[in-house]
């Protein structure tokens, strides 16, 4: 029955490949348990405080609290340096808009002046173009009045542009003094009081463009250094819509020349339709930059009644055909153009409002902001010292609760060790690791190793007349003395019944062909000790060891779920078993298989035994294991003799492992 479960176990099995990961766990590696501090107190090699970063030290617990302490007041330092920012960027942006403030109010300031200018030109251009004094005009304001509100317009500004005029050829910038002098002296030309002839009124109108110009040009200028901002739009659309109506005021001196002459000559007729032309362009522009503009212009040209009237003489003057001077027309022309000029008035002062409103909102929105932003910081600067007392304390808790824990961790890795070595004496730590993870452990198929057994000749004599007590002490001394010397040797202990002593090499950790080597000097150890160990409770008698070996393929696993343990089976087993079995006193009994092994590796002394009758197996050539080449018996035992004295309780070395590491 042995044999078919054999057989059908090395079926099973034969396909089964050894697995190289038990080549890399060693004895003493498997007695160590790794716990949550060994790998916390991992460092490079060299690091001189790796005690320190241990929360439950002393000066690890220091700088524990240390970097608790630094870790929330680093986002809190970022917050408050953020908040910083933002404020300092909200000042920024409220000093724009202070700045786009004051820019634009000199632009309205700058605006009006343009708006009486253009007025003041017009009622001058009528006056000359239709006779002046020779006409009666009661339904426009007169000369003086509008020199009046001009006047009054230059001397609401808070400021004065630098406005550079051609005078005489020569470049000239004048201030506000000399401005007014100019404006008197160019007026009195003009004037119904001046005694004076009239001026030219090309130079008239030149002197009030030029003026405008000027004045335009910097209002540009100012705009420019504001296209970073939102209100840039607004700007040039109102900058825009001065020089429009500029420009239609100025192609409207014209056209009340054309009436009021009859006929207007090439350079004149060209400088209308430039002038026309950049009206549009430049109205269209300001339309496009502001929709709230082109809805009200779209609302101009329904209800005004003269709109289609002014297109309709627009079209007249620019075909320019020679006619009659009429007054009359002239001055309906004029009235018309100024109620349009006026509208566009109306959308300029629509434009001024909606420019002071966007200001004012972000003058509003600044302030907010900044009074926001205040608001943050001062609650970051209060709570920040509140948020670092709480973490000082729960970190002071944590660290309490730290060093509780790792003195129960110490413990229980103590603990946790001496079982651990008491299940590695009971199965093979490869095997024990595999069972403490919750893995299966498959049995596994080795191909080749050498198995040793060994009983104590004239046991059951001794037991008989021995009592309980004496027989174990006797097994115990003798057996804890085994155990310490295979400890030399690669081999694993695989169980003890009675007398029985049974070891084995090549397994569970596969060994190449190092098994059949480690377990004849092994026996060859174990064989010359035992000649010189006394039977305790008798004295005169000497200890005699029956032992057998042999090499082959075996199937090991684990059998049993209560109290489990590590069996090999297989042929190979049986036949080491009868090897002892059919062996002598004193002498180690090895198969012709093992012979053969010993052979190719060289080094030790066989001796023929010849045939002998093995149960089971029938006849089998077998041998006898004398010695280690170049050295005798005597030799061996004189080597050992001091292992196994008499008196001496020897324990395993990985008991002495374990006490030189204070495991125990």
């Amino acid at each position: 029955m042995v044999t078919s479960v054999v057989a059908m176990q090395l079926n099973d099995h034969h396909k089964v490949v050894t697995n190289n990961h038990h080549a890399s766990i060693t004895e003493e590696s498997s007695l160590r348990s790794i716990s949550s501090e060994d790998i916390s107190q991992v460092v490079p090699r060299g690091y001189c405080c790796a005690k320190s970063i241990n929360p439950a030290d002393g000066r690890g617990r220091k700088l524990h609290l240390l970097q608790m302490l630094i870790l929330p007041f680093i986002p809190i330092l970022a917050l408050i340096v953020q908040t910083s920012l933002m404020l300092r960027d909200i000042m920024v942006l409220k000093n724009d808009s202070i700045e786009i403030e004051n820019q634009v109010t000199a632009a309205t300031e700058l605006g009006k002046v343009v708006t009486r200018m253009q007025l003041e030109r017009s009622e001058v251009a009528f006056y000359l173009s239709t006779g002046g004094k020779k006409y009666n005009r009661t339904d426009r304001t007169d000369l003086t009045t509008r020199f009046v509100l001009t006047n009054e317009a230059v001397g609401n500004m808070s400021f004065w542009p630098p406005i550079a005029l051609q005078i005489n050829g020569t470049k000239t910038y004048l201030d506000k003094s000399t401005f007014v002098k100019k404006l008197i002296w160019f007026r009195s030309a003009i004037s119904p009081e001046s005694e004076s002839e009239e001026a030219p009124m090309a130079d008239i109108l030149a002197w009030y463009t030029s003026v405008n110009a000027a004045m335009l040009e910097h209002l540009t200028q100012q705009i420019k250094e504001t296209d970073t901002s939102g209100v840039w739009r607004y700007l040039l659309a109102f900058k825009n819509l001065l020089k429009s109506i500029e420009s239609t005021g100025i192609a409207s001196v014209y056209g009340v020349n054309y009436f009021g002459q009859g006929y207007l000559d090439q350079d004149n007729h060209i400088s209308y339709i430039q002038h026309d032309s950049i009206a549009k362009d430049l109205l269209n522009t300001s339309l496009n930059y502001v929709a709230k503009l082109k809805q009200e212009y779209k609302n101009l040209s329904l209800t005004m009644s003269d709109y289609g009237n002014i297109k309709q003489k627009n079209d007249i003057i620019i075909k320019n055909l020679k006619r009659k001077s009429n007054y009359t027309e002239a001055q309906n022309y004029f009235v018309s153009i100024a109620l349009y000029i006026d509208e566009l008035r109306k959308l300029q002062r629509s434009l001024r409002v909606t420019i002071g409103d966007y200001v004012n909102q972000n003058l509003q929105d600044a302030a907010n902001q900044e009074a926001l932003g205040i608001t943050i910081l001062l609650v970051v600067l209060a709570v920040s010292p509140v948020i670092i007392w709480l973490v000082h304390n729960a970190v002071a808790t944590i660290q309490l609760y730290a060093a509780n824990l790792s003195k129960k961790a110490n413990e229980l890795k103590r603990e946790k060790q001496k079982s651990d070595s008491l299940l590695f004496q009971m199965l093979p730590p490869s095997v024990a690791t595999q069972l403490k993870q919750t893995r299966q452990v498959p049995a596994e198929y080795y191909a080749s190793v050498t198995v040793y057994f060994s009983d104590i000749v004239g046991f059951t004599e001794i037991a008989a007349m021995s009592t309980p007590l004496e027989v174990v002490t006797f097994l115990n001394k003798i057996y804890k003395q085994f155990d310490a010397r295979i400890e030399c040797y690669d081999v694993y202990k695989v169980e003890t019944i009675g007398d029985s002593y049974m070891v084995a090499s090549g397994l569970p950790v596969p060994n190449g062909n190092k098994h059949v080597s480690e377990i004849a000097s092994m026996a060859l150890d174990l064989l010359a000790g035992s000649k010189h160990f006394k039977i305790p409770h008798r004295k005169s008698e000497k200890l005699r060891i029956r032992s057998g070996a042999h090499t082959g393929p075996v199937v090991a696993g684990i059998v049993g779920s209560k109290m489990p343990r590590y069996c090999l089976f297989g042929d190979t087993v049986n036949t080491a078993s009868r090897m002892e079995s059919t062996g002598v006193a004193s002498k180690i009994h090895i198969s012709s298989d093992m012979k053969k092994a010993l052979d190719s590796i060289g080094g030790y002394r066989i001796e023929e035994r010849g045939l002998v009758e093995v149960k089971g197996k029938g006849m089998m050539e077998t041998f006898w294991l004398v010695c280690k080449e170049g050295g005798t018996q005597n030799n061996v035992e004189i080597e050992t003799s001091s292992f196994f004295a008499e008196d001496e309780d020897i324990e395993p070395v990985f008991i002495k492992r374990l006490k030189n590491k204070n495991y125990f």
